[in-house]
């Protein structure tokens, strides 16, 4: 069952400090502007944060992908992470022909893939990761709650795990 992508809930860490820079290297139609963006970084932050987001094209998501994971393909999120806690900063880099192309075939929303990955992205730049199952269990349990409570469908419904 899809759930209304214009529920509108506000999230609960409205007052931590947050410096949001949204970067757009290429056209990416249908790519949530920046307020729906906010939206996602702020459901899913935990602590004061500086996040750059980016959305790139397929050639530099994959010469990223290259560089930093030594993947011969573009992917649908990167993150960089610089600090920890008490205060977050790091980059997030959206692939917009990947998510396109990952949404279309999973039967998603574009807009609900985007917000899920944001938040994907914001919980590794949290020190959250899905290297070992637990992790991974633990990560997934953190996106669903709060793809759900910004009005989105649980994104791994219809998905193999992570892990």
């Amino acid at each position: 069952m899809r759930m209304n992508n214009e529920i509108r809930k506000k999230p609960t860490n409205m007052g931590l400090p947050l410096n949001l820079s949204v970067q757009r290297a290429v056209r990416a139609p249908g790519a949530p502007l920046r307020p729906q963006i906010m939206r996602a970084v702020r459901a899913a932050q935990e602590c004061a944060a500086v996040i750059t987001i980016r959305i790139v094209g397929e050639a530099e998501g994959l010469e990223l992908n290259e560089t930093f994971r030594h993947q011969n393909h573009a992917t649908n999120v990167l993150s960089f992470p610089y600090t920890d806690a008490p205060m977050v900063s790091g980059d997030l880099v959206l692939c917009a022909a990947v998510v396109t192309r990952e949404a279309r075939e999973q039967h998603k929303t574009l807009q609900a893939h985007y917000m899920h990955l944001i938040v994907h992205g914001v919980l590794h730049l949290h020190g959250y990761d899905h290297e070992q199952n637990e992790d991974a269990a633990r990560m997934e349990a953190r996106e669903i709650e709060i793809m759900t409570g910004l009005g989105f469908a649980n994104p791994y419904s219809e998905m193999e795990p992570l892990s």
